[in-house]
């Protein structure tokens, strides 16, 4: 057997009249670049997330440095966040100008530690961006609470979140501002690159979408120094098609996850904190032998991929920041035993079985 990791081709075989449906209409239309879906998917969004304001972009990472420049985040300042992320997370802050400082990750939930985030805050601190990794919501009532007491904002980098809950809430509308990706691979992807920003304040909602069309108030008249952050038309069209069908996609992901809670043997399985739910945008196993049980694996067709092998205070890029190895163990520590299996929606029963049951015969 050949297992796919995402399963996309067999999820647009699935929708696929839909999907056709919502690209015709684009091209009927031939609005390509702001077209009438664009303002229906940040509606629907909203709607979904419960978020005060939605706006398109093209891509999380450019939400990020849409929602960094919103906050007028640049040269001079800090932003906090985690070391254990796609490189994006402390990319956006850097692109701007900006210092990454890092603080260690929780050993059971991957996620930022809470409990380390004060004794980071300095005088040009401006902000904490949490990210939600793997599917389940950092614990941001404990990192609101912090953020108020410092007069900091909040970004939840949200691009593996989308549709999670933390104490009932949606992940996308528990701080000033969140970013997310509809990269095609997530649990709502889009056929290429896609993002959205969502925050609280309308006045700086109004400042990103002037942001993200090279700063315009109005055609040709320029209020900032922007970027070209737009949303095609035709992947907000996808999302469209694509969205009335993602929460019973969600409860597939996570009836699989529960098989391999329960069935997986010899390894770290996944923690979802009890106030939480975990979209399992990867499902994120710790083992010993890594690389020798990914090739046998690999063998016998099931493939894995490792989110993430190297942490981004080690990374070369950021080797102007001083870091050194051993500055942040528990992230280190995880990266060299982390390991993502197959988890998708139309994973099918007997590819679970198989993955298992080859999973708890080579992992010895």
């Amino acid at each position: 057997m050949k297992i796919d990791f995402a399963h996309l081709f067999r999820q647009y075989q699935t929708y696929k009249t839909s999907i056709d449906q919502s690209i015709q209409k684009v091209l009927n239309s031939s609005s390509f670049i702001m077209g009438e879906e664009i303002i229906e998917l940040e509606q629907k969004l909203s709607s979904y997330t419960q978020a005060a304001h939605v706006i398109a972009c093209s891509s999380g990472t450019d939400a990020l440095i849409l929602a960094l420049m919103a906050l007028n985040i640049g040269r001079g300042d800090e932003v906090i966040t985690t070391p254990f992320s796609f490189f994006a997370t402390a990319e956006a802050i850097a692109f701007l100008g900006a210092k990454p400082v890092f603080v260690d990750i929780d050993e059971q939930t991957y996620n930022i530690n809470p409990n380390l985030i004060e004794e980071r805050i300095t005088p040009k601190t401006k902000a904490i961006l949490p990210v939600s990794l793997y599917g389940q919501v950092s614990d941001m009532d404990i990192i609101n609470t912090i953020a108020s007491a410092y007069k900091l904002f909040v970004i939840e980098d949200a691009s593996q979140s989308f549709g999670a809950t933390y104490k009932g809430r949606k992940s996308c509308a528990l701080s000033d501002f969140a970013t997310t990706s509809f990269f095609p691979s997530k649990p709502l992807g889009c056929y290429g690159d896609g993002g959205a920003v969502f925050c609280t304040s309308e006045e700086k909602a109004q400042k990103v979408r002037s942001l993200l069309k090279h700063g315009q108030s109005k055609r040709y008249v320029h209020q900032y120094i922007g970027m070209n952050a737009r949303l095609d038309t035709l992947q907000a069209g996808i999302l469209l098609a694509k969205l009335p069908f993602f929460d019973q996609e969600i409860q597939m992901r996570q009836k699989i996850a529960h098989r391999y809670q329960i069935s997986l043997q010899g390894c770290i399985l996944p923690y979802i904190a009890q106030d939480c739910t975990s979209v399992f945008a990867q499902y994120s196993i710790r083992v010993h032998n890594r690389e020798r049980l990914m090739q046998k694996l690999k063998d016998k067709g099931i493939p894995t991929v490792i989110h993430y092998p190297l942490p981004l205070h080690l990374q070369k890029a950021f080797a102007y920041l001083g870091y050194q190895k051993g500055d942040f163990p528990v992230s280190e520590k995880v990266a060299n035993e982390i390991l993502s299996l197959p988890i998708n929606a139309f994973l099918e029963e007997k590819e679970q079985d198989y993955i298992i049951k080859h999973f708890n015969t080579l992992n010895l």
